[in-house]
């Protein structure tokens, strides 16, 4: 496979990649002869743009500028550092893998389709996905009727990402395992709320009630 040819995965581990490849276009046969997939295109991409890395910052900082609550910022803060560190594990880990895209992609995200994006390994859908229903599920827990929607959200994208042909079955697990990962990285260095509202007056000229430099 090309993919084989840019792919800096060992190589005893490329037949796992052909396997993987083969697992894939059986599963989405599967999936076709109980449903035409491209029926599906457009809660796919709807489930896409829900979990795009950009919407995702662009709300969470827009929430944190407008919405200057004390009780809110250890909230903003960490969730803010989990995405930003997911960012960087999918980015450096598909720099170093380069594994291509399934040749039949079926929707061309020209938002996606930019710098270390056009590759496969792991799914960043996948792992950001994750964290966040693992954030809101362990992290900062919501109301539990609420954390079944966080989880059948994230499947539902992880599947998504299949179905789309956007990613192989491995880069989805990959992406998951990054996620769960992310979250377990954020329990361990989790912004305290002191800590959190001092970062925040250092960016914002408006003062938080209990910082150190509130005036």
């Amino acid at each position: 496979m090309s993919e084989l040819k840019t792919s800096r995965v060992p190589p005893a581990l490329q037949q796992l990649l052909k396997y993987d490849a083969y697992v894939t276009n059986e599963f989405l046969t599967w999936i076709n002869k109980l449903i035409v997939v491209d029926t599906l295109t457009t809660y796919c991409k709807a489930l896409e743009i829900s979990c795009h890395g950009i919407p995702w910052f662009a709300f969470w900082i827009a929430f944190t500028w407008l919405f200057n609550n004390p009780s809110l910022v250890q909230l903003q803060v960490n969730i803010l550092l989990g995405l930003f560190i997911d960012i960087i594990m999918v980015a450096v880990a598909k720099a170093y893998f380069r594994r291509k895209r399934p040749p039949r992609n079926i929707y061309d995200d020209p938002i996606a389709n930019i710098s270390m994006d056009v590759f496969s390994f792991p799914s960043g859908h996948a792992s950001r996905s994750v964290f966040v229903a693992y954030f809101f599920t362990w992290l900062w827990p919501v109301h539990f009727t609420l954390i079944p929607l966080f989880i059948v959200w994230s499947i539902a994208v992880c599947l998504s990402r299949i179905l789309m042909n956007r990613h192989y079955i491995m880069d989805i697990l990959g992406g998951v395992l990054l996620g769960i990962l992310n979250g377990l990285l954020i329990d361990f260095l989790w912004v305290q709320d002191s800590t959190a509202r001092w970062l925040l007056n250092i960016v914002s000229d408006d003062k938080l009630d209990g910082g150190e430099y509130h005036v």
